[in-house]
């Protein structure tokens, strides 16, 4: 990103590297003219805002609804597409999509993150289970090593 919004490099090189990377991703002409309209009104670093967005509205307009499932370890596809399923029984979604991300801070299990701001949270980590029976413990000023 840092490229894109370098003032010292022309306009004609990043329209060069936006082309090669349209070429390379084999993207669609029209998304090649928004990214350079982009590149043109020195807007390339809106791009992140941009797909948010997008993603937001698309989600909205098509029933789906986006989980991200955080875990210690990459899940199999088996179990993912159970998550899917659960999720969309819970929300009453058309599509569900998943995201993963690996946190070795879990220690096992995982997290569920869903809703329109990810609001919703399923813990079924080791982590949150520790933590649970050490409030229950009240151990005071012992802190668990996680």
């Amino acid at each position: 990103m840092k490229f894109f919004t370098n003032p010292t490099i022309i306009v004609e090189e990043k329209r060069k590297i936006v082309d090669e990377i349209v070429e390379s991703a084999a993207l669609q002409p029209y998304v090649a003219n928004f990214l350079n309209i982009l590149v043109d009104t020195k807007r390339i670093d809106l791009i992140k805002e941009i797909l948010k967005e997008f993603e937001f509205a698309y989600n909205r307009f098509t029933g789906t609804e986006t989980a991200t499932v955080a875990s210690v370890v990459a899940l199999e596809a088996q179990h993912l597409a159970q998550i899917a399923k659960s999720v969309q029984k819970m929300t009453g979604a058309k599509n569900v999509r998943i995201k993963t991300v690996i946190d070795p801070s879990l220690v096992a299990g995982f997290t569920i993150r869903y809703g329109e701001t990810g609001s919703k949270l399923i813990d079924m980590s080791v982590k949150k289970q520790l933590e649970e029976i050490t409030s229950q413990l009240d151990l005071g000023d012992i802190q668990l090593a996680l």
